[in-house]
């Protein structure tokens, strides 16, 4: 069993020196080594820099979220606001408008606030809804989630290898193009040598 575990496993190496183009074979001719050549350089290069990159930029992109967060926090806080009239119109734009009541809560300091707020379904005289105010007493939205921070981070993360391996790709496409040309001129000549030998 261990016998044919291994013949499997030399069996994979072979052919991935085969699809590197680094085994010896005498139908592979130098421009293909060289183009396998430096796909294998660019693979490495990604290897090398990605992950190395994409954890300082998930890192960072965590912290950041994590600071704003603690300050979100230290700055806004619930409060329940009372629909003092219904019925309002407001506008959040040239296209939707939407229906608003007439609200009061507690601001900074214990004051009451008076304002406009959006409406909510069967919204009555007299009923209660939480709201999330800032350090002002306006209203404003609730602190920003930890979610949040760690979607943000592992989109820093991905932007990070995409933004190294983007620019390997394109270098790796450009020297496929180049070569490619070149085993096309190469192909070109013998068919001409051949159509030469022919003749004679």
């Amino acid at each position: 069993m261990r016998g044919s575990g291994d013949g499997r496993a030399g069996g994979s190496l072979a052919r991935l020196r085969r699809r590197l183009g680094l085994e010896h074979s005498e139908l592979r001719r130098p421009i293909d080594r060289v183009q396998r050549l430096v796909g294998v350089a660019l693979i490495l290069l990604l290897l090398a820099i990605g992950p190395p990159l994409a954890f300082w930029a998930g890192t960072w992109s965590y912290h950041a979220g994590s600071r704003a967060e603690r300050a979100e926090r230290a700055q806004r806080h619930e409060v329940v606001a009372t629909v003092t009239s219904t019925g309002g119109i407001g506008s959040s734009g040239d296209r939707y408008v939407h229906e608003t009541v007439q609200a009061t809560w507690p601001g900074a300091g214990g004051a009451a606030r008076t304002g406009t707020l959006p409406s909510w379904k069967n919204a009555k005289v007299g009923a209660h809804r939480t709201i999330w105010i800032d350090a002002k007493g306006d209203p404003t939205v609730r602190p920003r989630p930890h979610s949040r921070t760690v979607t943000d981070a592992a989109y820093a993360a991905t932007a990070a290898v995409l933004g190294v391996g983007t620019p390997a790709l394109l270098a790796y496409l450009m020297v496929r193009r180049r070569c490619d040309r070149r085993r096309d001129e190469m192909w070109e000549a013998d068919w001409a040598r051949m159509d030469s030998a022919g003749q004679r």
